[in-house]
């Protein structure tokens, strides 16, 4: 079965017990689209490609992979990806080529496809020198290697990977985020990770999940002005101004920058420089550099640098998450959602109260256990009228 949706959930759902990890999350990823999935610890992301990879089932929901749906067809799926999790679980008294290998045999490849697609995983993944090693004589970086080898061998239409970077040094970092964009051409990836500078590198679209739930989804650009605000940068030198005029100090400066009509959030950034830099959050349809000026004019500040861009990536990501981390932190906030979140419990209350949803057989058991108990209703309920 062909399609150019290559990966789509709809109303993806799973629950552990009285914890929802994933709310009804929609999302689709289409035919070379490299996707980056990002939100902070706990989100949903390992769980959502998990069902995605037919490794959990969702309570509720459907997804479906290369036009083949995870929990009817999951064989068809697991032959149309390569996937990664956060940590591959490896046989580590096998050595590289044995397990590389076994992967390939597992995928049903001949010996000659083998040799061919080992050339170009070894290439990539810069296994070379480690072919021939017990994997658990390996770093976690090698072995993170390895694990990439194996979602590669069978040169799949489709990647999932979950941290892939993840323990690999800056060089290592930079080769497996060359090879993604490489291979992003032609294949379709989703790609999970919390470096967000890799995302900006390598992806053209992001989906971001807090809590279970889809809170941004589209290109780049589009999160970015999400916050519906601009990013502002000034550098001053601290050591000193214009003659007669004292060096700024980060209070006085903070609290100027904070008055300044436009000025909606003021940050001071770190630096090891002598030097202080701010960030000055402002209204997306404003200009504030002309007003920054002539505050640092006004005050004798030497101004060493002022520019506006963007949110930065990290920026939006920090906002749209910010509500539920405090949350977790046991800070108490008004929630504008909180007509939604009790629509959300009387919901999880039904689903709890309809077996037929998801424990379909079970009700299909106690079916006849519960024929005597209608009728004593049916009774009650008559009596009732009378």
């Amino acid at each position: 079965m062909t399609t150019d949706v290559m990966i789509q959930a709809n109303g993806l759902s799973k629950r552990f017990g009285p914890v929802r990890a994933l709310d009804r999350v929609n999302f689709e990823v289409q035919r070379g689209e490299v996707v980056g999935f990002l939100g902070p610890n706990g989100a949903g992301k390992s769980t959502t490609m998990r069902i995605l990879t037919c490794f959990l089932s969702p309570s509720s929901g459907s997804a479906t992979v290369h036009g083949h749906d995870v929990f009817d067809d999951p064989l068809a799926v697991r032959r149309s990806i390569g996937y990664l999790p956060q940590r591959a679980p490896l046989y580590t008294d096998m050595s590289v080529w044995e397990y590389l290998r076994f992967a390939a045999q597992v995928r049903g490849l001949d010996d000659s496809t083998f040799k061919s697609r080992l050339k170009k995983v070894v290439e990539v993944c810069g296994l070379a020198q480690s072919l021939n090693k017990d994997i658990g004589t390996l770093s976690h970086g090698y072995r993170q290697r390895v694990g990439l080898g194996q979602a590669l061998i069978h040169d799949p239409p489709i990647l999932i990977l979950d941290e892939p970077t993840s323990d690999l040094d800056p060089n290592e970092k930079a080769e497996v985020i060359r090879y993604i964009k490489e291979i992003g051409k032609d294949r379709t990836i989703l790609l999970s990770t919390h470096n967000l500078s890799e995302v900006e590198e390598a992806c053209a679209r992001a989906i971001i999940v807090s809590k279970g739930r889809v809170v941004a989804d589209g290109p780049l650009e589009e999160i970015r002005a999400k916050t519906g605000s601009v990013r502002y940068v000034i550098t001053l030198d601290e050591r000193g101004g214009e003659a007669g005029k004292s060096a700024p100090k980060s209070a006085e400066v903070t609290g100027a920058l904070q008055k300044l009509q436009g000025s909606n959030a003021v940050r001071e950034l770190p630096t090891d420089e002598s030097v202080l830099k701010f960030e000055i959050s402002g209204a997306q349809d404003g200009d504030l550099r002309a007003d920054l000026f002539r505050l640092a004019v006004g005050q004798g500040w030497t101004l060493l640098e002022l520019r506006r861009d963007a949110q930065s990536l990290d920026a939006v990501f920090r906002d749209l998450t910010r509500k539920d981390e405090r949350r977790d932190r046991g800070y108490d906030e008004p929630d504008e959602d909180e007509d939604e979140d009790e629509d959300e419990t009387s919901d999880l209350a039904d689903d709890e109260d309809d077996g037929e949803d998801e424990d379909g057989d079970e009700t299909s058991d106690t079916a006849d256990r519960d024929e005597d108990s209608d009728e004593d209703s049916e009774a009650r309920s008559e009596n009732r009228k009378d």
